[in-house]
């Protein structure tokens, strides 16, 4: 079977690392990570990932405990480079190359973010990690994989979830919320879905870039994506949603 995608961006949510745990990183789950991407390059995918910081220090929230906005975010920031270095150290472990690069320079520990050469990385068979988001505070991680996905021109951006999709209301809140098979970017835009931010949204549809938001706790669902067959959301320029009856 041809693959459908050939270069793509994976955005994971630093709160998945956590597994059952309170905080932090657990190995599981960065094994776990380590070997669905494995499977992507065996197959001759080009992965870049971006990957959140909420496990250890989320921006939005520090302003309770009385940290500054901006000062807070760069906080953020840097949780992404350790959840970087984390899935770094473990896809090496199982024979991955990689390179993790970062939005902040940091050179003892990260690559300074270079569009070709990241492109170069890629073309390579190297995995592709950015961290430190876009190296601006007021700017999410969601963000970041819209910028850079774009920059890199990739062909979707791969957004997993704990739930297989994009729903009216969050299913796990609300029983009669109804999954949407596909959607618009104005659409999920205008009823504030929250999947992704509305930056995010913005700059994919002004670039025709498809996210696809689906479940990454179930194993096969990656290389079901990468065959073509319908899994989770689509979310594109089409001009009106399809939902399940």
């Amino acid at each position: 079977m041809a693959l459908k995608y050939r270069r793509i961006m994976l955005k994971l949510s630093g709160e998945t690392l956590m597994g059952d745990q309170q905080y932090g990183i657990d190995p599981k789950m960065l094994t776990y990570y380590t070997k669905q991407i494995k499977e992507l390059i065996d197959i001759g995918v080009e992965v870049a990932v971006v990957i959140g910081g909420g496990n250890i220090f989320r921006g939005l929230s520090a302003a309770e405990s009385g940290v500054e906005r901006t000062q807070g975010d760069y906080m953020g920031m840097l949780a992404t480079v350790i959840n970087g270095m984390a899935l770094q150290s473990m896809m090496e472990t199982h024979g991955v190359y990689t390179r993790l690069i970062s939005a902040i320079e940091m050179q003892q520990i990260a690559e300074p973010y270079i569009r070709r050469r990241a492109i170069r990385h890629l073309e390579k068979g190297r995995v592709v990690i950015f961290s430190a988001g876009t190296g601006n505070p007021y700017f999410t991680t969601d963000s970041a994989a819209a910028l850079r996905a774009n920059e890199i021109g990739a062909d979707v951006i791969l957004k997993g979830t704990r739930v297989d999709g994009i729903y009216t209301a969050d299913p796990e809140k609300d029983p009669t919320a109804t999954k949407y098979e596909q959607i618009s970017f104005r659409e999920a835009m205008t009823k504030n879905l929250r999947v992704m931010d509305q930056a995010a949204f913005a700059l994919c549809a002004e670039n025709d870039l498809p996210i696809i938001v689906f479940d990454i706790n179930e194993p096969a669902n990656l290389r079901k994506i990468m065959f073509g067959e319908s899994v989770g959301t689509l979310v594109t320029n089409i001009t009106s949603a399809r939902v399940p009856v």
